[in-house]
């Protein structure tokens, strides 16, 4: 299901790192960086992410030079258990909220879902945002770090970090153009280490839904960037795309998972992932590099792995989800 704006802009964005994102080649681009302690000051790591998630929208709104009753609607999501990274953030600012899970491709949701608002007219200033932390995450989904289990090299890092991003109605530099909403597909692996393998088909279905409902061949866009499939989940979308589809990613295709960290000397195996993966690369670095000229048209495409330990524990096989956002330069 595709839908075309004519009226949705990125008004600002605000990014915030930890340690490992610091010392990763993207560095540069993101506002805050956090360099020592993962806790922020914070008594838990759970109470550390939300620390992001206030900082991240607390400073969009300061950057946009607005106030909290100028924003009509505050969209956020996260890995915690009920998002409560995200609930926990939300009580803090007097906005209407909606809280929403996609797991890693939380913030492909959240644009979406803002986007609609704005087009229908529903709203006109929307604030979407996502987080997730390393040691949250572990704690959560596999085994706190502590243990010191060790993992294959399919495995992927989980980001810490924040992203805020204000979608308005008012023109400016850049603008979401469309978006396609996913199908939730599952091929059947159950290896909670392998996301990459399990998330690729997702990507590669919205990937192929979007150019078929726009009508248009993969070279329109300048970049198609995928959330966090890692070094092997990218190989699989590009052996993927080729094979059942005939699309060739070999020109215009990179995913953020590969981009945040330096793979050659850092300990993150096949690469980032969480939600804030996408975000940061995106809102980040890409959203910089726009403004500049470097990129003019880009398709996002945010994966995520929609699975809780419960399930997994059961022996079930772990079911996907990616949706495809359209990014623009206004010219």
């Amino acid at each position: 299901m595709t839908t075309k704006y004519n009226n949705v802009y990125i008004d600002s964005t605000y990014t915030i790192c930890g340690n490992y994102e610091n010392d990763g080649p993207l560095s540069e681009y993101f506002d805050k960086k956090y360099e020592k302690d993962l806790y922020f000051g914070e008594k838990s790591w759970e109470k550390a992410e939300v620390h992001l998630l206030k900082e991240a929208n607390s400073n969009l709104i300061k950057k946009a030079k607005l106030k909290e009753e100028d924003i009509d609607l505050l969209i956020s999501g996260d890995l915690q258990n009920q998002i409560a990274a995200s609930d926990y953030m939300a009580r803090e600012f007097n906005i209407p909220f909606l809280g929403i899970f996609e797991a890693c491709a939380t913030i492909g949701e959240a644009i979406l879902l803002g986007s609609t608002f704005i087009e229908g007219k529903f709203a006109k200033k929307v604030l979407v945002s996502t987080s997730s932390h390393n040691m949250a995450a572990e704690k959560q989904f596999r085994n706190p770090t502590e243990y010191g289990t060790p993992k294959p090299k399919t495995a992927t890092f989980t980001v810490t970090g924040s992203a805020s991003i204000l979608l308005t109605n008012k023109k400016s530099k850049i603008r979401v153009e469309s978006t396609t909403i996913g199908k939730v597909k599952d091929l059947g692996i159950t290896d909670v280490n392998n996301m990459g393998a399990v998330m690729a088909p997702a990507a590669a279905d919205v990937i192929y839904n979007h150019l078929k409902d726009t009508k248009r061949e993969i070279n329109y866009y300048d970049l198609v960037l995928t959330g966090d499939l890692g070094i092997y989940g990218k190989n699989i979308l590009k052996d993927y795309m080729m094979s059942s589809y005939n699309i060739d990613l070999s020109k215009n295709y990179n995913d953020c998972g590969t981009m945040i960290y330096d793979l050659d000397n850092q300990p993150v195996l096949a690469g980032g992932s969480g939600p804030s993966c996408s975000a940061l690369v995106t809102f980040g670095y890409i959203y910089k590099e726009m403004l500049k000229g470097t990129y003019k048209k880009v398709l996002i495409v945010p994966t995520g792995a929609i699975f809780s330990p419960t399930f997994t524990f059961q022996k079930e096989s772990i079911p996907c989800m990616a949706n495809a956002i359209s990014l623009e330069v206004v010219v």
